[in-house]
């Protein structure tokens, strides 16, 4: 089998997943912008050959790069790079090289564009948040005047929560309306709750072979908004509705052969319509592993491999086979537990230094690293990966992390 991974050295934890592959005699073959001497040797040692090009942007680049692996090394059988970034890129190479392993162009919108998802969410029996396509002000106004203030305006197609907006009044819609951006907007009511994750490994007959769930306490949207530090943590086990729901949207979106990342707001209270507190409703789908070191945080909190259990999906493992464990069975491992990440911000001022949280936690960390420029904007520019034994072990270590240090007065 030729696997042709896209930008396999970002995040740098992505080279587990060559590792796995080639574990499983599969041919990894890497296509990326950086060169090969700065690439880690444990990405090295799982390539068969790296294709470097001026720019992933670059389409043409990566097209003969394809073709290249296509003529060296016979037909390609998936092309991947589990990155938001590349998904639609990844889409048209499957498609133009005629590869039907993975997503095609023609699927991409059902899951990139935030009003397409509607139709699928609804055909799954999860509620989700009030929405429009911006068109006009008036427009506008006319939902609000029905969901009421606060709104949430975003681009229909992007990435995170990046050029997102809280608009609370009418002259902050004035406001947004006056510099209306160029790509295409959705308005959405606001829902109070906090967002949780359903992710999963979805196997080719579209069932899971694993699956966990991470609770968001501060949103990535308020993270980015707001310049807060990044908390959220990986849970020992996946709420029960959420499971179902999760489960439900992933055989209306027709998932098959992916590692999937779908986030639910929990609801604060009861909202007409939407249900009651504590229920889980659809916020969007990404169909790509939860961002950053997540993967490695399910790892550490369950006590397993999803890089292991990745690439047996892609080798053919179905959640059917006589030896295939259940995605509960996993929550039952000895020593699960919770596992927390949490982000600092270079401009904040701490009550505990670096070198105190190292001490104070020397047996709970699991990773600590300065985070990439390119996403220390979401996900803070120090982190801190822990094990919590308890859910009072975790808030107390969040509590400790947060503390900020207090500002000396001085009169002269």
């Amino acid at each position: 089998m030729n696997f042709i991974f896209i930008s396999p050295n970002f995040p740098h934890s992505y080279w587990n997943f060559c590792d796995r592959l080639k574990k499983r005699g599969v041919n990894v073959l890497g296509i990326g912008d950086a060169s090969y001497e700065s690439l880690l040797p444990e990405l090295k040692g799982c390539l068969t050959e790296y294709f470097r090009v001026d720019s992933l942007s670059n389409y043409e680049q990566v097209y003969k790069a394809v073709a290249y692996f296509a003529f060296r090394y016979g037909k390609v059988d998936w092309i991947e790079s589990n990155n938001e970034f590349w998904l639609e890129q990844d889409a048209a190479l499957r498609t133009d090289f005629n590869i039907k392993s993975g997503v095609q162009s023609s699927q991409v919108a059902s899951f990139k564009s935030k009003a397409a998802m509607k139709p699928f969410y609804a055909a799954a029996g999860v509620p989700t948040a009030r929405q429009i396509k911006l068109s006009d002000l008036a427009a506008a106004k006319e939902f609000i005047s029905e969901a009421g203030y606060p709104v949430i305006v975003k681009p229909e197609i992007g990435v995170g929560a990046e050029a997102t907006y809280k608009i609370s009044d009418e002259k902050a819609l004035e406001d947004f309306f006056s510099s209306l951006p160029s790509v295409p907007y959705v308005m959405e009511e606001f829902v109070c709750g906090d967002i949780y994750s359903y992710d999963a490994i979805i196997d080719s007959e579209g069932n899971p072979l694993f699956e966990s769930s991470a609770h968001f306490p501060p949103s990535v949207m308020d993270v980015v908004l707001e310049n807060l530090d990044m908390a959220y943590y990986v849970l020992d086990k996946v709420p029960e509705q959420l499971r179902k729901r999760g489960r439900a949207t992933a055989k209306a979106f027709g998932v098959r052969s992916r590692f999937v990342h779908f986030e639910f707001f929990r609801l604060d209270k009861a909202k007409k319509g939407l249900g009651r507190k504590g229920d889980f409703i659809g916020l969007e789908v990404n169909m790509r592993p939860a961002g950053g070191y997540t993967p490695d945080m399910m790892n550490f909190a369950h006590s397993l491999d999803v890089y292991s259990i990745w690439a047996d999906m892609i080798a053919g493992k179905k959640a059917s086979d006589p030896d295939a464990p259940s995605p509960e069975s996993y929550e039952d491992l000895p020593g699960n537990h919770f596992c927390l990440y949490y982000g600092r911000r270079d401009e904040s001022r701490y009550a505990h230094s670096d070198s105190e949280v190292l001490s104070k936690y020397f047996s709970n960390m699991a990773m600590h690293e300065r985070m990439p420029k390119a996403i220390s904007g979401a996900m803070g520019n120090q982190m801190y990966t822990l094990h919590a034994y308890s859910q009072q072990e975790l808030e107390e270590m969040i509590a400790y992390l947060s503390e900020k240090a207090e500002l000396l007065a001085y009169s002269v």
